[in-house]
């Protein structure tokens, strides 16, 4: 039997991987290469995750092939505003079109002719008329996000009365655009079981089905012997959820948990760390920018602290801490969309002298801390290996192009 061939397109080039998305895109990627699939990827390098071509030609060599296309995605003031007052569709969908890249996606279309094409960005539907127009092929959308969501959350966090007024219009906007362009496709792949059971609320669609931000068991090994007890935090600090929930750690918790234990450590990295924060300074609190190697920044460091108060989806650095024996203490938030038991599988936090409270608990109860991240990595394995995962993405592909090769 010939392999099927399947078109995945991302608004982003999938690496480094050093941030949730780049990290779910590649598992998916990997996920149907793994399983015999010709794999063709379809990238916008784009101005504010652009990497030079020189290095892209060295990436996903392994793939059936990969191509991309530099797009200018910057935010204008100027388009902002017009978008603002004149336009109907979120400004986060206009930032993402470009003619360029529609040729070329055209163009693939017509030569590689495949039976898939995975969409990994609500925001490239833009995209859909020229798929539909050029392909019969069956049509996915990866949800990494209900994204109204994030933008519903930060408008209700934000004191800020323009902001509040611009996040509500952009709420609205986003919504409605999801909802239209969630009907256009075949499949939805939604990242947890509560984003699929909006979807379905809200798009009135059956075909739906969870495929968890998936993890390759065999590449994580819990660090022995090498660990010490303080906190770490690892992510994209240009993501506005994570640069708001460090600002709340840091200036409400912190001062907690340096009262608390005066020797506690906690450090920090991310891509395009701001400014403010390089420029604190707090006795104990230790701020980088990106680091060369995630795996080695987390090697050394035992407790995981994610103090994440908005946003949707799922938060990766949390699956793969637990898979590496990681105590980790975060929100409701935080955990969102982890099928983990508070006190069993991690420590759940509400309020800023909880961190306190939690970090103090590690090390008077060492022992059982250890065995709360036993239960979270066999957790891990169980619901969020990658194998498991995509046998069950694998499944319903297969089922739907059979059901439409059998149509009249």
């Amino acid at each position: 039997m010939q392999a099927r061939k399947i078109l995945i397109v991302t608004n982003r080039v999938p690496y480094p991987l050093k941030d949730g998305g780049n990290m779910a895109m590649d598992a998916m990627i990997q996920g149907y290469h793994d399983a015999g699939w010709q794999v063709y990827l379809l990238a916008m390098n784009t101005s504010k995750h652009h990497i030079a071509h020189v290095a892209l030609e060295r990436l996903f060599t392994h793939l059936y092939a990969f191509s991309w296309v530099d797009v200018d995605n910057k935010i204008k003031l100027s388009q902002v505003l017009k978008n603002y007052f004149f336009g109907k569709e979120p400004e986060h969908a206009k930032r993402f079109y470009s003619e360029e890249f529609k040729t070329k996606l055209k163009d693939v279309l017509l030569s590689f002719k495949p039976d898939v094409i995975q969409v990994e960005s609500v925001y490239l539907s833009t995209y859909m008329p020229v798929i539909k127009m050029n392909s019969d092929a069956l049509n996915v959308l990866r949800l990494h996000n209900v994204e109204y969501q994030i933008w519903k959350g930060l408008e209700k966090k934000t004191k800020n009365h323009l902001k509040r007024l611009y996040f509500d219009n952009l709420t609205k906007r986003v919504r409605d655009f999801e909802r239209a362009a969630w009907k256009q496709y075949d499949l939805l792949l939604a990242i947890t079981e509560k984003d699929a059971s909006l979807v379905s609320r809200l798009a009135e669609t059956s075909n739906i089905i969870v495929a968890p931000f998936s993890i390759d068991m065999p590449e994580i090994k819990p660090e022995t012997g090498r660990e010490r007890w303080v906190g770490y935090h690892i992510g994209a600090m240009d993501w506005m959820a994570n640069q708001d929930g460090m600002k709340w750690f840091l200036k409400h918790a912190w001062p907690y948990v340096h009262k608390a234990l005066p020797k506690f450590e906690f450090y920090f990295a991310g891509r395009n760390m701001p400014e403010e924060f390089k420029k604190m300074h707090l006795n104990g609190v230790y701020c980088y920018d990106e680091v060369p190697s995630a795996e080695e920044f987390i090697a050394d460091k035992k407790i995981l602290i994610v103090p994440l108060l908005t946003g949707g989806g799922i938060r990766v650095k949390i699956l793969e801490a637990m898979a590496a024996g990681k105590v980790v203490i975060t929100t409701s938030t935080g955990i969102k969309g982890i099928e983990a038991a508070p006190g069993m599988h991690y420590l759940r936090v509400h309020k800023p002298e909880d961190f306190a409270r939690a970090i103090k608990w590690c090390f008077d109860n060492q022992e059982a801390a250890e065995k709360m991240t036993e239960n979270a990595r066999k957790m891990v394995i169980e619901k969020y290996e990658r194998k498991k995962v995509m046998k069950e993405v694998l499944s319903e592909v297969e089922s739907l192009l059979h059901s439409r090769r059998r149509r009249p």
